[in-house]
């Protein structure tokens, strides 16, 4: 199993609008792919210098192929959906493997 996590932290003046979009919107359609089996969305909680409020948004697929095949075939079409937002967040991303689950 895999993990494509999205790490974002969104200025303030846009974030209520954001958790919005996320959660109505783009985790949906991240899910209507049909390459992810679930989402999970959480606050980090830490106090940023830059400032902002952080996010970790992470998608699980059930193999490195498929987690390929969204690069491949969705990840351009739906990171222009973030447009709106342009210039009020920061955007980290990374692929995790899952060893273990307990």
């Amino acid at each position: 199993m895999y993990i494509y996590n999205v790490t974002i932290n969104v200025q303030e003046d846009v974030h209520q609008q954001w958790v919005k979009w996320m959660k109505e919107e783009h985790i949906p359609e991240m899910l209507n792919t049909g390459k992810f089996t679930k989402a999970l969305m959480t606050r980090v909680l830490v106090n940023e210098e830059m400032g902002g409020i952080t996010y970790s948004v992470q998608f699980t697929a059930q193999t490195r192929k498929m987690l390929q095949r969204y690069y491949e075939e969705d990840a351009e079409r739906l990171r222009r959906k973030s447009a709106i937002f342009e210039g009020k967040f920061v955007v980290f991303r990374t692929e995790l493997e899952v060893i273990s689950e307990q």
